[in-house]
């Protein structure tokens, strides 16, 4: 398994979170779309969705890259996390979950 290679922080007000976002970060979005603007980062992507708290999403979500998704999903599952967000394509090939520890801590997963 690799470190995190995405945190996803869902927002209500996107246009606010963008300035705020890219003061902090120092650079413009490379994607800057109504459903989603993300940053890259020293190869690490911050994003902003504001339909995060829709799908579930309580606070910012690290996203670990795996392999299979189904299995990394019912390994999870099985040691106690509760699904969030069943797998979903996002397009462009990827595919994420999410799933909430035991404290309600957030954990995305995402193949492709």
């Amino acid at each position: 398994m690799s470190a995190v290679s995405t945190l996803i922080y869902p927002v209500t007000d996107l246009a606010t979170a963008k300035a705020v976002f890219t003061a902090l970060l120092h650079t413009e979005p490379h994607t800057d779309e109504a459903y989603y603007v993300g940053y890259s980062v020293d190869g690490q992507e911050i994003a902003l969705d504001p339909n995060g708290h829709r799908k579930g999403l309580t606070g910012a979500t690290p996203y670990w890259p795996v392999d299979d998704l189904e299995g990394a999903l019912a390994a999870l599952v099985e040691a106690g996390a509760t699904v969030r967000q069943p797998a979903t394509a996002v397009g462009g090939g990827r595919t994420v979950a999410v799933l909430a520890d035991a404290d309600g801590n957030m954990v995305g997963l995402m193949q492709g």
